[in-house]
């Protein structure tokens, strides 16, 4: 489960990522980034990172996009250390994402933090 600091729930905050952040793909998932300008953020120095997804019906039924779900945020919970703090990061499943496996998935969502954060650690 992904901690409730870390989750990204308003309308407006997935626009923003969506429409201002980088973005980078694959053939199952897109993820979106935008470091570090969390509009509705304080002036605290260490802002937590927050993440939410984006699963539409393309994907398959009510099973496999709950399946779908459940999977990136296990991964994104093990990669949230290595975003900038204050990041917002928006992560859409593609259809092909109903069928992959976990470590496709993980796969995929690694090669597209590494594009995104330009192969740095945070």
């Amino acid at each position: 489960m992904l901690p409730p600091q870390n989750r990204l729930r308003r309308r407006e905050d997935f626009a923003h990522v969506v429409r201002r952040g980088r973005r980078a793909g694959s053939r199952r998932l897109v993820v979106h980034l935008s470091s570090g300008t969390d509009p509705h953020a304080g002036r605290e120095s260490s802002l937590p990172v927050r993440a939410g997804f984006v699963v539409s019906k393309a994907v398959g039924n009510a099973v496999v996009r709950n399946r779908v779900q459940r999977r990136l945020r296990h991964l994104i919970r093990a990669r949230l250390f290595r975003m900038p703090p204050g990041s917002l990061v928006v992560v859409r499943a593609l259809p092909g994402a109903g069928t992959a496996g976990h470590e496709q998935l993980a796969r995929d969502l690694d090669a597209a933090l590494e594009r995104l954060l330009g192969g740095v650690r945070q």
